[in-house]
């Protein structure tokens, strides 16, 4: 195991104060998951705390990141989203797909660096045909 992986070894806790493993060794009997992987089950780790946690080490600049474990058999079920959420949810889509300058509805979401639709940010001027 080389040095990077070393630091992260701390499967009793002594360390860090929680279990911790290197990335991509996690115990393997999938007792362990990551909200990601919790919500992919239809899970949510429901006020439980941190069970254990990956780590990573960057060789080039060192910086150390950190994924946090939760334990499957604590999870609870994700809460259905009620008409109410679907509608506020549906109202926020709206308003992002909306242009605020000409008031027209696109399919996409409008960009934030732009503020508008693409064709109000960049109007063009069409020339008009020489000769005519």
């Amino acid at each position: 195991m080389s040095a990077a992986y070393g630091k992260c070894f701390d499967p009793s806790g002594a360390r860090y104060g929680i279990p911790t493993f290197p990335w991509k060794y996690a115990p393997g009997d999938q007792q362990y998951a990551t909200r990601r992987q919790l919500r992919a089950r239809g899970l949510r780790p429901g006020g439980q705390p941190i069970a254990a946690q990956v780590m990573r080490v960057n060789r080039r600049t060192g910086t150390v990141r950190v994924a946090y474990l939760y334990r499957i058999d604590l999870a609870k079920p994700v809460r259905p989203m009620t008409s109410r959420k679907w509608g506020a949810l549906a109202l926020a889509m709206l308003a992002r797909q909306t242009c605020p300058v000409c008031k027209v509805t696109y399919s996409y979401c409008m960009p934030r660096s732009l503020g508008c639709c693409v064709l109000c940010a960049y109007p063009t001027n069409t020339p008009t045909p020489e000769g005519s």
